[in-house]
């Protein structure tokens, strides 16, 4: 690859210090739900075989292999289910809805509740070439703790509690003893972690940044497992996911666009002059992309937008140094993008004749819809943000208020109604445990402001005596109103006093 071939195809291939970066956008998000993420997460834990090419097909194999024992009025060796009530458990009882463009297709989608139901549903796509949704939730573990150790520890007690034991409910060890019945292949076991990038130790100094908050808050979901059912517990795990996995995805745009802006500044000739100042300037101490009650959807827009205009600016400046020094650069640290913006500054006047301003200007002009996010990567994004927290669009009447744990929902019934920041009844619920784990004596609500606010969304504590989420808290029994409290209301924890899970 070189600089001519990347002015051609600049979205074809990134340069390797871009691709190789820590905080690289990998994987590349695309369409997912709330139920891909857990699905696909199940898979990258303990179903070593089942990746996300083998789900659609292991579904429709499955549907055949019901179809064939339910003629021949036979059922599989161990299952306790005839093949017509196994039948109606798939396509009835833990069905999750399809989407209005999917209401005449036949596959098989169902409820996460279990991790063998992983094994043939819970693909992004319904062909071959679904992208990982959970090495995205992987990666966040990674950059979200302060060393490989904790890293590790968080993934194991994800899959230790993931994992269908003694201590679950009877139904379900029922089902996945029942589905493991079906399609007993392949078996539930710990895959070996993969290890990933992680954020440099003093980056993280002081930093709230979403993966951080997810690792402490999905540790703070799984020491309440025991309170509650597998069916209530596991949407708990995917209204933390959904929140968090949006969130830090737009934080790497922010991120992304940030260090841009500094390379930018050193083609002038300006830009920080030391590794401090490069921090202060890419890593942000206020992260805030949502506001509550507001409309979502265009200023997400318009950071997935800088975001591609930054991959956009830093590929064509990486691969234009490469034409006039022979030096690695590195983007996976603060000291790494001070070192690039100092190189940048040095060969100015070699990267003025390598026409890299000109080169610029010509993709972006010739980009400017991909840029604008109407297709590729832009687009990609949007869809996955939208589909992840906002409210599910079910094809059937009856299956409309399926989806409680959203962070965005319809103003309005009409298919052009805005999406608008409102969290449903199970966000609400995970995030107050959350914002309420590890904190000793009475907590007013302006604690679950501050919590929301390290995952980006905004909203007044003092707002919440009024609004949707205030009268969510009173609904749900979250609050108290009290006259010498901050807003006069004290949150009040939703489960049992639980321990948090050990470091």
């Amino acid at each position: 690859m070189t600089f001519a071939k990347f002015r051609e195809e600049p979205w074809r291939n990134s340069h390797p210090a871009y691709q190789d970066s820590a905080l690289a956008m990998s994987p590349a998000p695309e369409y997912a739900s709330s139920e891909v993420l857990l699905s696909s997460l199940y898979r990258h834990l303990g179903l070593e075989g089942a990746t996300e090419r083998t789900v659609p097909q292991r579904g429709r194999e499955l549907d055949k292999d019901v179809q064939w024992h339910r003629d021949r009025l036979r059922k599989p060796d161990r299952a306790v289910l005839d093949p017509d009530a196994f039948h109606m458990l798939l396509h009835s009882v833990l069905e999750s809805p399809k989407l209005p463009n999917q209401s005449s297709k036949r596959f098989v989608q169902v409820t996460p509740l279990v991790p063998q139901a992983a094994v043939f549903s819970g693909s992004a796509r319904l062909s071959t070439n679904s992208w990982p949704a959970g090495a995205l939730v992987r990666r966040m573990t990674w950059l979200g703790s302060r060393d490989q150790a904790e890293a590790e520890a968080t993934w194991q007690l994800l899959f230790d509690s993931v994992t269908v034991d003694d201590d679950d409910d009877v139904f379900a060890r029922f089902l996945q003893a029942e589905i493991g019945t079906w399609a007993p292949s392949p078996h539930w076991a710990r895959v070996p972690s993969v290890e990933e990038p992680m954020l440099d130790a003093s980056d993280q100094a002081g930093l709230d940044y979403p993966a951080r908050r997810f690792v402490r808050d999905i540790r703070a979901i799984i020491a309440a497992k025991q309170a509650m059912t597998r069916r209530q517990w596991t949407s708990l795990v995917e209204a933390i996911i959904r929140i968090a996995a949006v969130a830090h995805v737009t934080w790497i745009c922010d991120v992304h666009a940030r260090t841009w802006v500094c390379t930018r500044a050193a083609l002038d000739g300006a830009g920080p002059r030391t590794p401090e100042e490069a921090r202060a300037q890419v890593f942000p101490r206020s992260f805030q992309f949502l506001s509550y009650g507001d409309r979502a959807l265009p200023g997400l827009k318009d950071r997935a937008s800088a975001f591609l205009q930054a991959r956009i600016g830093l590929n064509a400046t990486l691969w234009a140094l490469d034409q006039v020094e022979d030096r690695r650069h590195s983007l996976s640290s603060a000291k790494g993008v001070f070192e690039l913006c100092e190189a940048v500054r040095n060969k100015r006047t070699a990267l003025s004749g390598a026409q890299l301003e000109s080169v610029l200007s010509d993709i972006s002009e010739r980009e400017t819809r991909t840029l604008l996010c109407k297709k590729g990567i832009g687009s990609n994004i949007m869809e996955f943000v939208r589909h992840v927290l906002g409210q599910r669009q079910a094809a059937s009447p009856i299956l409309r208020g399926y989806d409680q744990g959203f962070a965005l929902r319809k103003r309005g019934t009409g298919n052009s109604a805005p999406w608008v920041v409102g969290l449903g009844p199970v966000a609400v619920l995970a995030l107050v445990h959350c914002a309420l784990a590890g904190s000793a004596g009475p907590r007013s609500v302006r604690r679950l402001s501050q919590h929301l606010s390290s995952y980006g969304i905004v909203v007044d504590h003092r707002d919440m005596a009024t609004n949707d989420l205030g009268h969510q808290l009173r609904m749900l029994g979250l609050v108290l109103d009290s006259p010498d409290a901050e807003s006069g209301m004290l949150l009040v924890p939703p489960f049992p006093s639980t321990k948090e899970a050990a470091a």
